[in-house]
């Protein structure tokens, strides 16, 4: 049982439970327009970070 506890109380410290909430950054958006010898194009990226996880999205 104290192998529990202790193991308990070492994955709440880690997982940073133990300090003030992380509020969220909102989501980053980026739009490129590009003119070339083929014309117009563009591309739109999405990103999300929180903490040290990054999720980016390109349409």
């Amino acid at each position: 049982m104290r192998r529990l506890a202790g193991l308990g109380l070492l994955l709440l410290a880690a997982c940073g439970a133990d300090g003030e909430p992380e509020r969220p950054e909102p989501p980053r958006v980026t739009t490129q327009v590009s003119v070339g010898s083929d014309g117009v194009s563009t591309s739109t990226t999405i990103t999300q970070q929180r903490g040290s996880f990054t999720l980016g999205v390109g349409l």
